[in-house]
């Protein structure tokens, strides 16, 4: 099979779980990635359909390449109903998501609509809206088998409602009076 067979590009998605500048481990001690969750509307058709097949094929190159000529039951799978699995979190409503990573030797690519590199970290965040480059492939590792979703690289499209909590120092100390005369409080 054709890497380019499972390799494809996603209609316009939600950025969540953002480390796409820096890698991050999930865990104390595991290895750091580069990663995120994409939010994929349930209306989004088109992309679910592409998602799909990529998965389907991935499982029939595993069926050889990883489980022994059959594909077990109960594989975890990369695409995931947001309404069941994140029923709290209103980001996830009415939607799937796929995490997907990559190695700190394999950085993504960041881009704007013109495909042109993004350099400025805060253009790109949990909240944002653009296209996803992903290669779903299969896997077989410490007794867990199942599809993969590995991260090739984030199209920005739009901005969005920022989903981490950050709030800028104005909101932060908005109850904090600063009088001049505090500049001598240790003098």
């Amino acid at each position: 099979m054709a890497l380019k067979e499972t390799t494809i590009s996603t209609g316009i998605v939600r950025l969540s779980y953002e480390h796409l500048w820096e890698p991050a481990a999930i865990e104390e001690g595991q290895e750091k990635k580069y990663s995120a969750s994409f939010i994929i509307p349930k209306s989004d058709k088109k992309t679910i359909a592409k998602i799909k097949k990529a998965i389907e094929l991935a499982k029939e190159n595993g069926k050889t390449s990883k489980w022994g000529g059959v594909i077990p039951k109960n594989l975890k799978m990369p695409l995931r109903d947001g309404d069941e699995e994140r029923p709290d979190d209103p980001a996830y409503e009415d939607a799937y998501f796929i995490n997907a990573n990559c190695s700190i030797g394999h950085p993504p690519f960041i881009v704007d609509s013109g495909k042109h590199p993004i350099s400025m970290r805060s253009e790109v965040y949990s909240g944002c809206f653009g296209n996803a480059s992903v290669t779903f492939y299969p896997f077989n590792a410490a007794g867990n088998k199942g599809v993969a979703c590995g991260l090739n690289g984030f199209m920005f499209r739009r901005d969005g409602e920022k989903l981490a909590n950050s709030i800028s120092a104005d909101e932060a100390f908005a109850d904090i009076e600063v009088d001049d005369d505090d500049d001598d409080l240790f003098d």
